[in-house]
C-alpha cells in the first residue's frame, strides 16, 4: 500500500528482468535494518518533479544508458555496497548524499541503514 502513489527513488536502464512476470528495467531503493525486519522507501522531496537525476558531489558526468553496458562491467554490483543511509536518514553512497535540485531524497526513520 505504502507504494501506491509514492515518490521513489529508482534505479533505471538496468538489464531487464521478470519480476514475477513482469518486465522491468528498474530497481526502486529501499533502506532496510540489519536484519531487513523494517523496511522503508528512499524518497526525494515532496517537491522534487518525477524524472528528476540524482547527483552526487564530485561524481560530475552523464550516466551509462546501456543495459548491456552495465551489466557487462557490473556497475550496479560494483556501486551498491556503498548506499546507505547517514544519521539524518539521508541516502548516501559512499558518504555523499543522494542530490536534488530540491534537496536529498531519504528514507523515512532509518539511520545508518543499508540501501538496496
Amino acid at each position: 500500500e505504502e507504494l501506491r502513489g509514492a515518490k521513489v527513488v529508482v534505479v533505471c536502464n538496468l538489464k531487464p528482468a521478470n519480476m514475477k512476470g513482469v518486465e522491468s528495467a528498474g530497481m526502486v531503493l529501499c533502506a532496510s535494518d540489519a536484519d531487513k525486519t523494517k523496511v522503508e522507501l528512499v524518497t526525494p522531496p515532496a517537491d522534487c518533479p518525477a524524472g528528476t537525476r540524482i547527483a552526487f558531489d564530485g561524481h560530475p558526468g552523464e550516466p551509462e544508458t546501456n543495459p548491456n553496458v552495465i551489466k557487462k562491467k557490473k556497475i550496479w554490483e560494483a556501486v551498491a555496497p556503498g548506499l546507505t543511509t547517514d544519521d539524518n536518514c539521508v541516502a548516501t553512497h559512499a558518504g555523499v548524499p543522494f542530490a536534488t535540485p530540491h534537496g536529498p531524497c531519504v528514507a523515512k526513520s532509518l539511520k545508518k541503514a543499508a540501501i538496496k
